[in-house]
Parts: structure tokens; C-alpha cells; sequence
């Protein structure tokens, strides 16, 4: 009879001795475990609770009550504030163009984002291994150049841009003989406003997320795309097929982060649109924050404003993670459907066999 000697990789996979009735013994809190938990546990959720949390909830005091900011005095109001904000139009015209920023921002930055993401990264010759273009490093830092550029700079560069009288892209324009944009004012007409300042957004944002698809595609095994090749699938169905499930994860998680951006948007319509716009066509709820608050000392209606904000936020994020999950999407199902794991998968079970 073979003697079986256990090893230390043999003990380590002995499951754990069940408690009575089946369930699973409680494992011992060890000083390692509680340290563990102390360190990368109980202080990052203290700050969250701390600096996040409980500002929250002062947040939804004060948005019931007529705070005036510069005085310790206040009159508890209920929700007074709330109901005024949605009698404002001001305020509804705002609630607008951020539920049009978010619409729009996100869904044509990524859009964008990933045809230069797998342009760099596949886009390479059709013979040969799939690679991507020649240069591809130098596309790289020339997309990514608009983002290290601070908002507020950017916001100022295109104001001067759009100046109907001396901005360089009239001077362009007509230089191509479009004469009717020789005194166009792009923020000053309550048509072309709106589409003005999401262009500026996102040609400042567009080539932080190439960067960052640029790097999930990296990830994506390239086998993959040697047996598309070769099945005959074209660069697009590659894209569709292939690597926009692969890198699935990384598109959401952008697509909240760009909704939130677009929500907010405050220091690039600042910048180029101060008063709102013609008829507020501009006009993002953050703007209309700052000016109830510092204007007009309101701070109580200023703080529903932000309270209404953030719950519009979380709405967001919830729509896009409720979305990615009816679409088949999910942290777990995502991993296992991933073409990149059916095919670890299948490889796992062929060397098996």
C-alpha cells in the first residue's frame, strides 16, 4: 500500500472541520485578522463615514431650513426649499441641461474614446500578427494632451475660441469661405450654446478614457483576436464581438464617472458661459447653486439644490449599473461570459482531457 506523505500544498487545501449540524466552523479572530480588518476595513469606511456620510445628512438639515450662510441663526422650513425648487423654472431649465449633458457627454466620449482606443491598439496592418498602428505611441500622448490641461484652462482657451468677433474659429471658417460664421456667436446663440460646450467637454475628457481603454485592451488575451482573424471577422466585428464584452467592466465604470462629470460640469460652463447662456440654455444646476448661495445668500435653497444634485447622481449611477445588468452584464456573469475566460476555459478542459 502507498504511504501518502501530506505536504504543506496538501494541508493547505484540507477543507476546514465542520461545526455541529454542517455548518461551516467560525474562524478564529487572530491578531493578523483584526489588524487586517482595522487597517483596510474599519478606517477607510470611518473617513467614508466621517467626511462623506455625516456631511450628507447636515447637507439635508440645512436644505430644510432658511440658512442664510453668514448667520447662526436659521428657521427650520421642512421641506418649504423643495417645493420651491421645482415652482423654479430656473432651476427646471438647469435640471435640463444636465439630464442633456448626461445623455449626450458620456455616450459620444466613449464612443470616441474607444474607436481611438482600439485604432492605437488593433488598428495595425491586416497581415501578420493583430498589432496596432505605427506610431501608436505618439497618438497616445497627443489624445491624452487636452486632459492634463486643467479644466478651467480649457474652458478659457475655446471661450476665446468661440469670441464671435476675433476667435480663431470664425477666423477659420471664413477662411474656408463659410462667410455666414464671419460674426457667429457660438455661446451667444441659444441653439448652438449647448452643442458648444459639450464639444469642449469632450474633447477635454476623450482622450483620458482612450488611455484607459487602451490599457483594458491590453488585458484582453490575444489569442482571441488571432482566431477572429482568422475565422475571417473584420476589424469592426472584432470590436463588437470581441473586445467591447472583453473590456465591459471598464466602459461602465467610465460611463458613471463621465455621467457624473457631465452632471457637475461646472468649471468648464463657468468659464466660458459665466451668466448661463442665452434663456439659461447653458445653465447647469452647480451653476445655479453658486449663484443662490453667493449671490443671493440662500444657502438653505442652495443646499436642497445640492441634495436634489446628488440624489440625481445616484439615480444615474443606478440606471447605468441596472442597464449593464438587463444587458447581460454583472461583475460575475461579465467574468464568466468574458470571451477571454470561455476560452481559458475551454483550454483548461481540453488539457484535462
Amino acid at each position: 500500500m502507498k504511504d501518502t506523505i501530506p505536504t504543506a500544498e496538501t494541508a493547505s487545501r484540507r477543507p476546514e472541520p465542520a461545526a455541529r449540524g454542517g455548518r461551516p466552523r467560525r474562524r478564529k479572530l487572530t491578531f493578523d485578522r483584526v489588524t487586517f480588518f482595522l487597517a483596510f476595513l474599519g478606517v477607510p469606511l470611518a473617513i467614508f463615514v466621517i467626511f462623506v456620510l455625516i456631511p450628507f445628512g447636515q447637507a439635508i438639515f440645512w436644505a430644510m431650513t432658511d440658512w442664510r450662510g453668514f448667520s447662526p441663526d436659521y428657521n427650520f422650513v421642512g421641506f418649504d426649499n423643495f417645493t420651491k425648487m421645482f415652482q423654479d423654472d430656473i432651476f427646471l431649465k438647469a435640471l435640463r441641461n444636465v439630464a442633456l449633458l448626461a445623455a449626450f457627454v458620456p455616450l459620444v466620449t466613449l464612443t470616441l474614446a474607444l474607436g481611438v482606443a482600439v485604432a492605437i491598439t488593433l488598428g495595425g496592418p491586416s497581415k501578420g500578427p493583430v498589432r496596432g498602428i505605427r506610431g501608436a505611441s505618439f497618438y497616445r500622448i497627443i489624445s491624452f494632451f487636452p486632459y492634463v490641461v486643467p479644466a478651467i484652462i480649457v474652458g478659457l482657451i475655446w471661450a476665446q475660441m468661440y469670441d464671435p468677433n476675433a476667435g480663431l474659429l470664425n477666423g477659420v471658417l471664413t477662411g474656408l469661405g463659410l462667410d455666414q460664421f464671419d460674426t457667429f456667436a457660438w455661446l451667444g446663440e441659444k441653439a448652438a450654446a449647448m452643442p458648444a460646450v459639450m464639444f469642449v467637454i469632450i474633447w477635454g475628457l476623450v482622450g483620458f478614457y482612450a488611455v484607459l481603454f487602451i490599457a483594458a485592451i491590453k488585458g484582453v488575451p490575444g489569442e482571441l483576436y488571432e482566431a477572429a482573424k482568422i475565422d475571417g471577422a473584420g476589424r469592426f466585428r472584432t470590436t463588437i464581438s470581441i473586445t467591447l464584452p472583453a473590456i465591459r467592466d471598464s466602459v461602465q465604470t467610465a460611463y458613471i464617472y463621465l455621467g457624473i462629470a457631465a452632471l457637475d460640469a461646472f468649471v468648464y460652463v463657468q468659464a466660458m458661459v459665466p451668466n448661463g447662456g442665452p434663456d439659461n440654455s447653458t445653465l447647469t444646476i452647480s451653476q445655479r447653486l453658486f449663484n443662490v448661495a453667493f449671490a443671493k445668500q440662500q444657502f438653505g435653497y442652495a443646499t436642497a439644490m445640492g441634495v436634489v444634485l446628488a440624489a440625481v447622481t445616484l439615480v444615474f449611477a443606478a440606471l447605468v449599473f441596472l442597464v449593464n445588468r438587463l444587458t447581460g452584464g454583472g461583475e460575475g456573469k461579465s467574468k464568466r461570459n468574458a470571451p477571454g475566460s470561455r476560452a481559458r476555459r475551454a483550454a483548461a478542459k481540453g488539457g484535462a482531457r
